[in-house]
């Protein structure tokens, strides 16, 4: 096995930890990708009530008695408010959840810098994930346990900034004290290995748990995962500065084309909906929504279980670490 800062932190098997994926990321998944020796995802926007939410920190506690990590996406919603923020962090303080992967606005300029404390005192470690490294400098400033290293190649909302993984990692890890780990582009043994030669402590991904046995999405869209290639994925949403990387599909063709011809936040709004996504996931409908997914899915070849996923990353990045070892030569 292979120990690093975030085995350590956290105490588990693999560093692995899943990312965010509306309605996707819920108590059954995350308790499956914990089992199986990484940290499962909670999203906290698929709860809208306090009650739902701290219920599901619960049941997914009934799953599994291992560490996930529960994330909050600070980003302007239809649906999900400030006060919704501050909420999902005060329960998380008070259940004492392992830790949080916040997405968009930092907490203290979103809720305040007392709900860092809070958090703090709790003893739930905190991780930002940044697109770019003045991000990841403001995250260590304020305490933050660590940062999520994303580059343009993930799905959902990556940065406009525009950099990939490749220079993203290094640039963070040689320039922060505090573990880096890596997202956008991770799917397999062999990118997670990469990972760590450019100084990540592990890898966060989440396109690649979609197409898992336990992953409650309908099987036309893990087929259609497995079917497609690291090209067919495009940005959307850019000229409302809510860039997104999704999946290319007639909803998707309809984004760009609005966009195209001028269209505002009003035009955009009802085709990115998360309704759209709900039933794509419940129908497998493939072309109702923008199904925001990664490069990474060039590399999904197969619909494992959450455990044989896991043990065959470790595997083959170990592999390929100990092929690059054998090709050094002492000078």
């Amino acid at each position: 096995m292979i120990n690093t800062a975030i085995t350590e932190m956290f105490g588990i098997k693999y560093p692995i930890i899943c990312g965010a994926m509306m309605w996707i990321c819920k108590e059954k998944l995350c308790a499956a990708i914990s089992e199986a020796g990484g940290m499962g995802n909670l999203t906290a926007a698929n709860f809208d009530t306090e009650e739902k939410f701290r219920n599901a920190i619960r049941e997914t506690r009934k799953l599994t008695g291992k560490p996930f990590m529960v994330n909050v996406t600070i980003l302007p919603s239809m649906r999900i408010t400030a006060e919704h923020h501050k909420m999902y962090l005060k329960v998380c303080a008070e259940e004492q959840v392992a830790g949080i992967e916040v997405s968009g606005t930092p907490i203290d300029k979103a809720c305040g810098v007392e709900y860092i404390e809070m958090l703090k005192k709790a003893g739930v470690k905190l991780f930002h994930k940044v697109g770019a490294l003045r991000h990841a400098l403001h995250a260590q400033k304020l305490g933050y346990d660590g940062v999520y290293a994303a580059g343009i190649e993930e799905g959902g909302h990556p940065l406009n900034d525009d950099v990939s993984t490749m220079v993203l990692t290094p640039r963070i890890v040689e320039s922060l004290s505090i573990p880096v780990v890596t997202t956008g582009g991770i799917a397999n043994g062999n990118t997670m290995a990469a990972a760590f030669m450019l100084g990540a402590e592990g890898v966060m991904m989440a396109s690649r748990f979609m197409a898992t046995k336990e992953c409650g999405v309908h099987k036309n869209i893990k087929q259609e995962l497995v079917r497609r290639h690291e090209h067919h994925t495009t940005l959307i949403c850019k000229t409302i500065n809510l860039q997104g990387r999704a999946l290319k599909n007639k909803t998707v063709e309809l984004v760009l084309q609005t966009e195209a011809k001028g269209g505002g936040l009003k035009e955009i709004i009802p085709l990115i909906s998360g309704k759209r996504c709900q039933e794509a996931w419940k129908t497998g409908d493939v072309d109702i929504a923008p199904m925001m997914v990664g490069q990474s899915i060039g590399m999904i070849h197969d619909i494992p279980t959450c455990a044989e996923l896991l043990e065959k990353m470790m595997s083959e990045t170990i592999e390929r670490i100990d092929k690059i070892n054998s090709r050094v030569q002492a000078i």
